[in-house]
């Protein structure tokens, strides 16, 4: 059985959020735009430290969907293995990005009704590129896509009813493409001191049944080649494909703190 999760509340503030950022970044930023229109690129490294929550599902003669919600105090023992690699080139106007993250996930269980206990796993590959239009000093909307390739697998105890239990072990892969729609907000004070909120929606069926994102930074520059960022990271994905023994589900959260090395030339 599927546990159905209502995002319109959480949508509808993230969305109010946004307008409320567009006049604070309006009103800090510092620099006009570039009058030149010279290409500058930029490079980071980064980490991210996440940890999960929702629901994965995979099919076999009977529906298996379990719940995980991970602890904060969970995600350095979680986190099996992470790499992420950002990639910018931007002129006065214009800016193409591209964003590739590979995690190796593990997470408990939440047992309960269903569950007596086990582990949910997944190995997650998102390459995101995007492209973006200058619309003020501050504001810059763009479209891109969500490239997810996912391999999730599942190994327990279920609840069998009236009593006992009965060992589950299923995995499975899926890829899929969600186009997106972006809007990031920057501030620039004294080329020193760098302020961004990056939000975007997508899915809309094509991939995800609806998919959305919010990245929150403050990055400073030590030289004008390397500067170092700290921010946080929220994903969502709302994914539920096929029938009988090809469903899959994977309707999960993912969030939390990130660190990045960036150069620039």
């Amino acid at each position: 059985m599927r546990v159905f999760k209502n995002r319109s509340a959480s949508t509808y503030t993230s969305l109010c959020f946004l307008i409320c950022l567009c006049s604070f970044f309006g009103h800090i930023s510092a620099q006009p735009a570039d009058t030149l229109n010279k290409w500058k690129f930029r490079t980071d490294i980064y980490l991210l430290f996440p940890y999960m929550k929702g629901d994965i599902g995979i099919a076999d003669e009977k529906e298996f969907t379990a719940p995980v919600d991970a602890n904060p105090g969970d995600i350095f023992s979680k986190l099996k293995m992470g790499g992420m690699l950002y990639l910018e080139a931007h002129n006065n106007k214009w800016a193409v990005t591209s964003d590739l993250i590979f995690m190796n996930l593990k997470q408990d269980i939440t047992p309960g009704k269903f569950w007596n206990y086990g582990t949910v796993g997944a190995k997650q590959l998102v390459w995101e590129p995007a492209g973006f239009y200058r619309l003020a000093s501050f504001l810059e909307v763009g479209v891109g896509g969500r490239l997810n390739n996912l391999q999730a697998s599942i190994d327990g105890r279920r609840n069998a009813f009236p009593a006992g239990t009965y060992e589950v072990s299923e995995s499975a892969s899926k890829t899929w493409f969600d186009p997106i729609l972006i809007t990031r907000l920057t501030a620039d004070i004294k080329d020193k001191w760098l302020f961004q909120f990056r939000g975007d929606i997508g899915g809309f069926g094509v991939g995800s049944d609806f998919t959305w994102q919010v990245q929150g930074y403050a990055a400073y520059r030590f030289t004008q080649v390397f500067q170092l960022t700290a921010g946080y990271r929220y994903m969502s994905m709302d994914y539920d494909k096929g029938t009988d023994t090809g469903r899959f589900i994977y309707d999960v959260d993912t969030f939390g703190p990130q660190i990045s090395f960036g150069f620039h030339f």
